[in-house]
């Protein structure tokens, strides 16, 4: 087929949908292009958008483990609370750094040159980790664990809150305290 003729048939049949699409319709009859909006953005957020916490983490939506937990009461950490949590926590972080992927050793021919070497790469820990501690006479008598919310970073209990939960998650599954989305890794071992 020629390209005028092409152009002219598309120029016409854009044109009947146009105005088709523009006519007044009796009310309750539905028109061609009703539901091609909602179509067209459902696929262009399917494609594109990633939940919040996939972009906060950087991982791609769905390769992250989440649990629903309820948290039955929250107290203050009483002083062994805080020091059972920073035992199980510096066990966890340990546990947590040895599986992450060893460095590639250097070859021979990479040896033999004279070059500064690379500085030691840390291990990517998760940010907020939650940690058992013992529980106490203020634990919910309902709650199966009393978790503490540990920071990473800082190597400090966040807030210095005890939660009573009324069950533990899954170790290795991340789960939301109040504000904080923390990596549940048990009592470390």
């Amino acid at each position: 087929m020629k390209r005028a003729p092409l152009s002219a048939t598309s120029l016409f049949t854009a044109t009947a949908f146009l105005f088709a699409g523009c006519s007044d319709l009796p009310p309750g009859q539905p028109g061609p292009f009703t539901n091609g909006a909602v179509a067209g953005g459902e696929m262009a957020r399917a494609a594109t958008v990633m939940s919040a916490e996939a972009q906060a983490t950087g991982s791609p939506a769905g390769t992250m483990a989440t649990a629903t937990i309820v948290v039955l009461a929250k107290h203050q950490a009483t002083l062994r609370q805080q020091q059972v949590a920073k035992a199980n926590a510096r066990v966890a972080i340990a546990r947590l750094r040895a599986r992450q992927p060893k460095p590639s050793a250097p070859s021979a021919s990479t040896k033999s040159k004279k070059t500064a070497a690379a500085p030691k790469q840390k291990a990517r820990l998760p940010r907020y980790i939650a940690v058992e501690t013992v529980k106490d006479e203020r634990t919910a008598p309902q709650a199966q664990k009393a978790v503490v919310i540990f920071d990473t970073e800082t190597q400090e209990i966040v807030g210095n809150n005890v939660y009573d939960v009324k069950a533990a998650p899954p170790v290795g599954t991340t789960a939301k305290f109040e504000t904080y989305t923390a990596e549940y890794v048990g009592s470390g071992s």
